[in-house]
């Protein structure tokens, strides 16, 4: 491991080692208005999610490490106290990325990204016609992170109002993620789409207790086939299988030949791995704890 004291290096490079490690981060297209009603435009990566009730939106608008002057965005939730956050999908991050450039206060980034505002709800700014989720929001506090360029301005806000693209729902009236097609953000130039095949479901009952890694079998903990995301399918179990159903296993036609090769534990393993691939868990499982009972896994341990 390469060892980074943060004090040590300058703040862009430590800002890049941050953004890359952290990373994939969602991005904010705030909308904000000025004093007189001019509007801005302009996407942030230091966002997230911080609260459902109340619901508590929080993004970041840092310091210039230039040069050590302030944003825009700032500017006017300073003034005004409101903000609309987009959600930036695949089909405008493109235009996003326009409006990420440092126009005069004066210039109209809708205008320059040749995005459409429209009227909010509850409050000044405009939303993103484009943009399949926009929440109106209230800015409750605004917290300096610093003096110096780079430091942040964590700017706090409930939402108020959310609008949401009728085409983003599935059949069962849930937010479907290759709809909504969002994009995230990475360091330097770097993107992710979080659709398609960089989509992965993978379920955890959260309120019952598991038999955690430390119940798998050793040999199975020790596998040389077996990988940690396989073990930790294993481990988020409700309760290892039964030793009649791994027992019955042994009559199985696949599983003879497995257990008559000349590695019955690895090639029991390779099986239940595969097993693992298509979603069943108490096959793979089964499959781990009868070689466990083998012979050659046995000895090993003795």
């Amino acid at each position: 491991m390469k060892t980074i004291d943060p004090k040590s290096i300058p703040t862009p490079q430590l800002h890049q080692l941050l953004v890359s490690s952290v990373a994939p981060r969602p991005i904010a297209f705030v909308s904000t208005v000025d004093e007189a009603g001019t509007p801005n435009l302009a996407p942030y990566s230091f966002f997230n999610c911080f609260s459902s009730n109340p619901p508590i939106l929080v993004f970041s608008s840092n310091r210039k490490v230039r040069d050590n002057t302030t944003k825009d965005t700032l500017h006017n939730v300073e003034a005004t106290r409101e903000v609309v956050i987009n959600m930036v999908n695949y089909e405008i991050v493109r235009q996003a990325a326009v409006a990420s450039v440092e126009f005069p206060p004066e210039v109209n980034e809708f205008e320059k990204s040749g995005l459409t505002p429209l009227a909010s709800d509850l409050v000044k700014p405009f939303r993103v016609k484009e943009s399949p989720v926009q929440m109106e929001c209230k800015v409750q506090q605004i917290l300096p992170l610093g003096e110096g360029g780079g430091a942040g301005h964590l700017i706090i806000c409930e939402v108020v109002r959310i609008h949401i693209a009728e085409a983003a729902y599935d059949a069962e009236g849930r937010l479907d993620p290759h709809k909504l097609d969002l994009m995230g953000r990475m360091g330097r130039a770097f993107y992710v789409r979080a659709s398609g095949d960089a989509v992965h479901t993978i379920f955890q009952d959260m309120e019952k207790v598991v038999i955690g890694f430390d119940q798998l079998p050793r040999s199975a903990r020790e596998s040389r086939v077996l990988t940690g995301n396989d073990l930790g399918a294993l481990a988020g179990m409700a309760a290892p299988p039964a030793a009649e159903a791994v027992e019955a296993l042994r009559q199985e036609d696949f599983v003879a030949p497995l257990l008559a090769g000349d590695n019955p534990v690895e090639a029991l393993h390779r099986r239940a791995q595969q097993e693992l691939a298509k979603g069943q868990v108490e096959l793979a499982a089964r499959l781990v704890w009868l070689a466990a009972e083998h012979p050659s896994a046995v000895t090993l341990h003795l």
